[in-house]
């Protein structure tokens, strides 16, 4: 049975202000908890509608009923588990091979999305701009889908990182140069930025290189295609998908 105290402890895990006090977030969902436990990342306990994590100490997690989870869950549709993690210490920042920076990504789903696609293509350090969403949002921890577990994330000032970087930095912009004609390196910093006004002016003053993924005209006599070319972006995860697809292609 849960308690109140643990009822109001994990609600509160919901918000920014209460994750740094108490240093501590939740996950849900089976994989997700799964990632985590097999990780270094370190349970303080587990709340389970049914046995599934039988390698959890009983001292560690909770037997709740369904009606219970609901009154806890952060999502839409409960899981048949939560869990509550200690948030680590960062990790020593990784300055060699291809970094990620994100530049004031506010939606959830997009960096856990960007933590994924990380995962996939063996980018083994993404900063975030102070500006960017929590990574212990719940809604960021369930759209990894576990990739947090294997991708070191920072937080920094990105204008003093890139000062003092001996990495090329590469910007993603609408008016940048054609993707798919440049020669891009195995080794460098490749920024995204906000999903509404992209790149900050500030950081843009940092950026030599300006990509970008080129929009391309439907056939000819295609009723649709004034349509198609009216469309002003791709959504900020499903560009980083395609930015990280040519970075990686000849690696």
């Amino acid at each position: 049975m849960v308690s109140k105290n643990q009822i109001k402890l994990i609600t509160s895990l919901q918000h920014k202000k209460y994750r740094i006090e108490h240093q501590m977030f939740i996950a849900e969902g089976v994989k997700v908890v799964q990632e985590l436990l097999a990780s270094n990342f370190v349970l303080e306990q587990l709340f389970e509608t049914e046995t599934i994590f039988e390698q959890v100490p009983n001292s560690q997690k909770t037997s709740i009923k369904g009606q219970d989870m609901k009154r806890i869950t952060a999502l839409n549709t409960e899981s048949p588990c939560l869990a509550i993690f200690k948030i680590p210490s960062p990790a020593k920042i990784i300055s060699n091979g291809l970094i990620i920076a994100l530049d004031d990504i506010r939606d959830p789903g997009n960096l856990g999305t960007i933590i994924r696609l990380c995962d996939w293509f063996g980018v083994r350090q993404l900063l975030c701009s102070l500006e960017t969403v929590d990574v212990y949002n719940p809604k960021v921890i369930q759209a990894t889908m576990g990739s947090i577990t294997r991708v070191n994330i920072n937080y920094v000032d990105l204008n003093d990182y890139i000062l003092h970087s001996s990495l090329p930095v590469f910007g993603t912009f609408m008016d940048g140069k054609n993707l798919y004609k440049e020669d891009l390196p195995k080794e460098a910093i490749l920024i995204l930025g906000n999903e509404a006004n992209g790149i900050s002016a500030s950081l843009e003053k940092s950026i030599k290189n300006r990509i970008a993924i080129p929009r391309f005209p439907s056939a000819v006599g295609d009723a649709s295609c004034a349509d198609i070319q009216k469309t002003e972006s791709l959504n900020v995860a499903t560009a980083t998908a395609i930015f990280l697809s040519e970075f990686r292609r000849n690696a």
